[in-house]
């Protein structure tokens, strides 16, 4: 049976504006992708990713403690936090085998994402759940036993509709977190499924860290889904995420190599010198294993911190070996 709903929603004249402008500024970020340094910044995009939308529900660890995890280190942290950003890795290492239209693809991702953290990962909620500030609630969800009636409407109306992309990801995000289909895992699935639903309008969505923004305006995303919950219209919600999308588009086409080391762009930078101190005789192709680089990455930041006076070669590349100065 063919579901006809239809989510309430306006587009106000700036989020047209706001899609023009994205619309433009993806072919830029397309093209700084392709640039030599773009496999470091895919890298980098999407540890600043899993932060901001781990840190969204409170989670506290870092950017580089989430890269060591990622190079499979020993990080000593609370433990419901490390399986959170080992799920959450899983979770973006599978994005490319997700169809955002199947509901199926859904529960296969909070399966993945929420698995040893709560008793029923890739299920439906059966019980009630809310949202709320101390005591006070500030949304109480749908009951349960209407949530995979709820879920396949969306869907079939997210595969169905004709609006534009930008313009069903927003709306897809606020009713999947009116609904609150999940016991937990509802923000970080919400994120994680809008990112999916751009990636049909174009790749490089795979690698956009949103969610590294939508942290820094934390509240502000609070406030657009509790005014469109108030006005019974997302259209808050639409243009607040448009911003969202626009800002780390601007932002997050990163720094190239060139342009300093001390950025947060270039932590491959810094363990490479770390490498070095620890080891000065360390060989290139041994810089490349442990940071997880192709050879010709491990090469190319080399000469960086020499072009920069941080290191120098001291003696052949045989015998020789790295000084920091």
């Amino acid at each position: 049976m063919t579901s006809n709903y239809q989510p309430p929603f306006s587009i106000s004249p700036r989020s047209i504006n706001l899609i023009a402008d994205i619309s433009a500024q993806i072919e830029r970020y397309a093209i700084r992708m392709e640039q030599e340094d773009g496999l470091m910044l895919r890298k980098i995009n999407r540890i600043k990713t899993i932060q901001g939308s781990l840190a969204i529900e409170g989670n506290t660890l870092s950017e580089s403690m989430i890269t060591e995890i990622l190079e499979g280190k020993h990080v000593v942290a609370p433990l419901r936090e490390i399986q959170e950003v080992k799920n959450a890795i899983k979770t973006y290492d599978a994005f490319t085998t997700l169809n955002p239209y199947k509901v199926e693809d859904l529960l296969k991702a909070h399966g993945l994402m929420m698995e040893a953290l709560i008793d029923d990962p890739g299920r439906f909620r059966r019980g009630g759940v809310g949202v709320f500030a101390g005591t006070r609630a500030v949304h109480i969800a749908p009951p349960a036993e209407r949530v995979p009636f709820l879920m396949n409407d969306l869907f079939g109306w997210l595969k169905n509709s004709q609006d534009h992309l930008l313009i069903r990801s927003c709306v897809f995000h606020y009713e999947f977190e009116f609904i609150h289909p999940f016991t937990d895992g509802n923000g970080r699935l919400g994120r994680l499924w809008q990112s999916l639903i751009l990636c049909q309008l174009h790749p490089i969505f795979e690698h956009l860290p949103v969610e590294n923004i939508v942290f820094q305006n934390q509240q502000q995303y609070y406030d657009a889904i509790s005014k469109s919950s108030g006005a019974t219209d997302c259209g808050a919600f639409i243009e607040f995420m448009l911003d969202e999308i626009l800002t780390a588009l601007k932002k997050r086409q990163g720094v190239a190599l060139n342009s300093g080391t001390n950025d947060t762009v270039n932590d491959t930078v810094n363990d490479t010198v770390n490498l070095i101190k620890s080891n000065p005789k360390i060989t290139i192709d041994e810089i490349a294993v442990k940071l997880n680089k192709s050879r010709r990455t491990a090469t190319r930041v080399l000469k960086k911190l020499q072009d920069d006076g941080i290191i120098s070669r001291i003696g052949s590349d045989k015998t020789g070996y790295w000084m920091v100065k």
